[in-house]
């Protein structure tokens, strides 16, 4: 049994491709691995606060000097960071927005890179310390930017969930959606072909 994170970051509850998108990779993923537990973190119903000196405080101070507000600051962040350590399978799915992933994504990885539990320094460098994972990142985009110097998203979650040790990842883009027609139904049929293919 595989334990699958599912994170949602859209801000839209209704309407949202992002969403359709991970709905889609759930229902393919239970047909195919009936025995997996999937959980599923929604940052837009429950967002995560952005990083903060409490939060600093909870990870630097010693238990003895922290207040109640930073002890509560490093519980939150330790849920978050026990639900990705516990996971097998990680998925992101991540509308585009202003050319980037959406701010309550940003904050939860803010939470969850952390120094000496899911990375750690060396001598040569950083080490990720989650190499046994794989993730999958799902996309929605009002306009095309695949490959291009607008897309500020893939470039990004590769470099920190590598920073982490996560190198197996899967990119899967909606584009288009904005621009209406043979534009959106091209875009969500590739990126529903590539769904197909994952579970």
């Amino acid at each position: 049994m595989s334990r699958v994170l599912i994170i949602e970051s859209s801000a839209r509850q209704q309407d949202s491709v992002s969403r359709q998108l991970t709905q889609t990779f759930i229902n393919q993923w239970k047909a195919a691995h009936p025995a997996d537990e999937i959980t599923v973190r929604d940052l837009a119903v429950n967002p995560v606060p952005h990083l903060d000196a409490n939060l600093l405080g909870g990870w630097m101070k010693p238990a003895e000097q922290r207040n109640d507000i930073e002890n509560a600051s490093l519980e939150r962040s330790n849920q978050l960071t026990d639900e990705l350590l516990a996971a097998d399978v990680l998925v992101m799915a991540a509308p585009m927005y202003n050319f980037a992933i959406p701010s309550t994504l940003k904050a939860w990885l803010d939470h969850v890179l952390r120094a000496g539990v899911t990375f750690k320094y060396t001598p040569t460098g950083p080490q990720g310390l989650l190499a046994d994972k794989r993730a999958f990142v799902l996309t929605a985009r009002g306009g095309i930017h695949a490959g291009g110097a607008s897309d500020h998203q893939e470039p990004y979650l590769r470099q920190v969930m590598g920073f982490i040790g996560i190198h197996d990842v899967t990119f899967i883009h909606a584009e288009g959606m904005n621009l209406g027609g043979d534009f959106q139904e091209k875009g969500l049929n590739q990126a529903n072909a590539k769904l197909s293919q994952v579970a």
